[in-house]
Parts: structure tokens; C-alpha cells; sequence
């Protein structure tokens, strides 16, 4: 198979959360550790750094790779989900997978995946696992997929465990209070590993103390230790806490004497890091007059900090295209968009994408106002064409929209 037929074949044969919603979760890890054994363990080869969160994952694991990068190191960095193209989850030094690799090792492995029902994600995991095994990384920044004490990347063993925060999100797997979503996410502490909060509150704070006393785990907030805010390329307002939660990770490697890094290092990572690894879709600006931002929050917790961002901006008219998926808790996140914008809803191409009809009509009822469109490209258009050089279009609600207008 090519690589188109190749990645077909990962997207259509197997489940795929992402794509499916709850059909495709697993409970377990034995399906994860009878690949790696079928691999041959090559995550008992590497070195990593385990990040897991509701929000600013993706952003702190780009942030830890881009400053290890300055300091001369051969990073692994495996994230997820892509934006464009499925090589976007496992990079090295920032360069994408080659479609050989990829093709090749399904090839390999694909009478396995059949025969054991392995899904989207465990098979994705034990690609990156091998892939940066066989290039011989220095260090990995590994991002969960979802929660953390059942995510298929939770077979290793690593140097730091990061947790970025905790938020209400993927309610119907790991749990609709703040307490059961931090204990699933405080699966990734090892045993005398030192973990690292980004933010916390009260009733998430008493489970990552419990959690770290009984493992023995050196534990660091992020946001009560670190004072310093070096300047970076990415503006959301959310990325002050992700900068903290980084820097604090990068303090502890430091400690720990494995890797060399500098303040230099740590500097030029912050302001490299779109350069360095490629990121996209956070608070990114894609046009000047109107100013056209798209940016991936998609819950609550994000979606807050995005929109109060928005107020700050000059605007004569505030323009949202936006879309979400199915599983998405609208009682939740519409109360939090202002009414007076006009909305261009949509739905993105994906099996779990909402009707944007059915969007429209839960908004009204948060006096959300604006018209449905058949495509996210075409919402787009139609916010480009009404919008003023002095207005705002805010393009998000999804991932996925995100992804179709990148």
C-alpha cells in the first residue's frame, strides 16, 4: 500500500476516537503491552518526558521540545491529534515521519493489528515508540491521547510526569467531577518519579498530593514556584500557565544533571518554537484587516481564556465561525460566547461532527444568532466577505474546523 492507501487503511479499519467518539475507547492496557512485547519493548529504550492535562498539552510538550532542541539534543515529540496530515504526531527535531516508515511498519505488523483488534491509537503509539527507538533519540516528549492511568502511552516509564490541568472534558470516559478527572489523570505518576502541576484548585490539588505521597513522587506546582516569564512566539493568554508548566519541567531536568540546558537554551526554545516543531493552531493569526485568529479550545477551561482574550482585541464586529463535535457539552460551553457577534455554525468533516443545524438551534437558545453553512470553508468565506477591515473573525469550537481551514 502507498501511504494514502496506508493511512486510509489506519482511519477506516480501526477504531478511532477521534473519528468514532466512545466506540473507540479502551479500558485497559493489554492490548498496548502485547504490541510493545510483539515490538519487542522499545519504549524500555527511551527517555521521556510524560505529559498529560485537560489543556496545553500540545503547547507545553512543543515548548519542552523546542527548548531541548536549542540545547542540541535529538528530540522525539508525539502528539496528537494532527491538524493536516497524520506525520504530524510523531516528529523528530521537528521533521515529520517519513511516509516510507509509516507504510512500512503497518505493512509489518498488519496481520498482528487484525488479529489482536489493536485500535487507531495503540497502533499509533507503538509506531512512535519504534520509530524513535530505531533513530536513537536523545529524549521524547510523549502527549496522552485522553485521561492518563488507561491511555495507550502509559507503558512508560519516564523522567518527569506532567499534568498541565485539569477541566471538564471527555466526561463520559474519566468521569464529570474535577476529583475522578484528576485521579485518571494522575495515572501517569510513576513511582519515584517527580511530577510536575501546571494549575490546580482545591479539589483537584488533594488527589495529586495523594497520588505523589503514595508513590513517592517530588511534586512541583508550576504555578505557586515559577516567576520568570520569558517571552515566545505564541500570544494566547493561555501560554503564560504552559510557559510556567514547561519552564518548571525543564527546571527539574535540570536538577536531575542528565541534559544540559541553558537559560539561553530555554529563551530561544520559547521564542522558536512554531520553527522549531512546526505547531499550529494556537491563537494563530491567518489575516490582517479583518484579523482573522483561529485556535483549537474546544472545552470550557480553554474556551474561557480564548474569549476573554478576545475582549481585548479593537473591533467594530465580532464574527465566529464555528463548529463542534457531537460529544461536546453545549449547556456548558454556548453561555460562554458573547451574543452580540454573528455566528457562521458549521460541521466538521468528521463521522462525529454535530449537524450545524442542530448547533444553530441550541445557540438560539443561548440568543447566539447567525446562519448554517454547508462546509467549514464556506462559513469561512461568508465570515470573510461580511466582515469589515476593522472587524474580528474568530475561527474555532473544534480541532477540526481548525484543521479544515489550516
Amino acid at each position: 500500500m502507498n501511504y494514502q492507501e496506508t493511512t486510509n487503511w489506519l482511519f477506516k479499519q480501526l477504531p478511532v476516537f477521534q473519528l468514532q467518539g466512545a466506540t473507540a475507547y479502551k479500558e485497559d492496557l493489554t492490548n498496548t503491552l502485547l504490541l510493545a512485547q510483539h515490538l519487542n519493548n522499545p519504549e524500555n529504550y527511551l527517555k521521556c518526558i510524560h505529559v498529560a492535562g485537560t489543556n496545553g498539552k500540545g503547547s507545553t510538550s512543543h515548548l519542552l521540545a523546542s527548548v531541548l532542541q536549542e540545547a542540541g539534543y535529538k528530540v522525539g515529540l508525539y502528539t496528537s491529534p494532527h491538524l493536516k496530515d497524520f506525520r504530524e504526531r510523531i516528529k523528530i527535531n521537528g521533521k515529520e515521519i517519513s511516509e516510507e516508515f509509516v507504510c512500512e511498519f503497518v505493512e509489518k505488523n498488519k496481520s498482528f493489528f487484525e488479529a489482536n483488534d489493536l485500535s487507531f491509537f495503540e497502533m499509533t503509539v507503538g509506531l512512535a515508540f519504534e520509530y524513535f527507538a530505531k533513530e536513537k533519540t536523545d529524549i521524547n516528549i510523549i502527549e496522552v491521547g485522553m485521561g492518563g492511568r488507561l491511555d495507550a502511552t502509559n507503558i512508560i516509564m519516564p523522567l518527569v510526569s506532567v499534568i498541565t490541568n485539569i477541566g471538564k472534558d471527555h466526561t463520559q470516559f474519566l468521569g464529570n467531577t474535577l476529583q475522578s478527572i484528576a485521579k485518571e489523570k494522575a495515572g501517569i505518576i510513576k513511582k519515584d518519579v517527580p511530577v510536575v502541576v501546571g494549575e490546580y484548585v482545591s479539589e483537584t490539588k488533594e488527589v495529586f498530593l495523594a497520588k505523589a505521597k503514595e508513590t513517592h513522587s517530588e511534586l512541583f506546582f508550576a504555578s505557586d514556584i515559577v516567576k520568570e516569564n520569558y517571552p515566545s512566539v505564541l500570544l494566547g493568554d493561555y501560554q503564560i500557565s504552559n510557559k510556567k508548566t514547561a519552564l518548571q519541567t525543564i527546571r527539574v531536568l535540570q536538577i536531575q544533571g542528565d541534559f544540559e540546558i541553558t537559560e539561553e537554551n530555554i529563551q530561544n526554545g520559547f521564542l522558536n518554537v512554531i520553527n522549531n516543531t512546526g505547531l499550529q493552531g494556537r491563537w494563530q493569526q491567518l489575516k490582517s484587516n479583518p484579523k482573522v485568529i483561529c485556535d483549537t479550545a474546544h472545552n470550557s477551561h480553554g474556551l474561557k481564556i480564548v474569549l476573554n482574550q478576545i475582549k481585548k482585541e479593537q473591533f467594530e464586529e465580532l464574527h465566529f465561525v464555528l463548529g463542534v463535535v457531537n460529544d461536546k457539552d453545549l449547556e456548558e460551553i454556548l453561555p460562554l460566547f458573547p451574543k452580540e457577534a454573528h455566528y457562521y455554525f458549521c460541521k466538521p468533516n468528521i463521522l462525529r461532527g454535530l449537524d450545524a443545524e442542530i448547533l444553530q438551534q441550541k445557540a438560539t437558545d443561548f440568543q447566539l444568532n447567525g446562519k448554517v453553512y454547508n462546509s467549514v470553508s464556506n462559513a469561512y468565506q461568508a465570515a470573510l466577505q461580511n466582515a469589515n477591515k476593522s472587524d474580528f473573525v474568530y475561527i474555532g469550537g473544534s480541532t477540526f474546523v481548525v484543521a479544515e481551514v489550516l
